[in-house]
């Protein structure tokens, strides 16, 4: 499935090192455990993390979850496999997963959601519980290996970012 980007530039295929970085980015890891992991230094791969985010078009200053979400739509990682079954979630459930896909900040995620900010917590607390996933990246990662989450919508204003 070839996401509909926000940009009508082409996805850059990520370097064998930035794809390796990307796949602990999917794995859940953060920069310092990547670093430590791969022995790279941490300004090493924070520049890799940003080289990564141009490749795929998505905001310097988006969430860990968002980034996954581009990697995975843009296909240069792929989702794992995983064992559990794909909850059946209802349309704000639904909706409340794409906002969090696609935006970073509170605020933005509770208006794409269609909910009030101050019940935002709550309700992905409860779309956690739901899906069994650990944190909102775990979630992302679930959803794209459940088929749950396609390409980002065009035209999606994405959060966080200063372009």
């Amino acid at each position: 499935m070839t996401p509909s980007m926000t940009t009508s530039a082409p996805i850059t295929p990520l370097k064998p090192t930035h794809q390796r970085v990307a796949q602990h980015l999917v794995d859940g890891l953060t920069t310092q455990d990547i670093a430590t992991r791969t022995g790279l230094s941490p300004h090493t791969v924070r520049q890799y993390v940003r080289d990564i985010r141009v490749s795929v078009h998505c905001p310097p200053r988006c969430k860990p979850q968002v980034l996954v979400h581009f990697l995975l739509a843009a296909e240069q990682v792929a989702p794992p496999t995983t064992d559990r079954s794909a909850p059946e979630l209802n349309a704000e459930q639904q909706l409340l997963l794409n906002a969090v896909a696609v935006h970073s900040t509170p605020r933005d995620i509770a208006l794409a959601a269609k909910i009030a900010p101050a019940d935002a917590r709550s309700a992905l607390d409860a779309l956690l519980d739901e899906t069994g996933a650990a944190d909102v990246t775990q979630l992302i990662v679930l959803a794209h290996a459940w088929g749950l989450l396609g390409a980002r919508a065009s035209g999606t204003v994405e959060s966080g970012a200063v372009q």
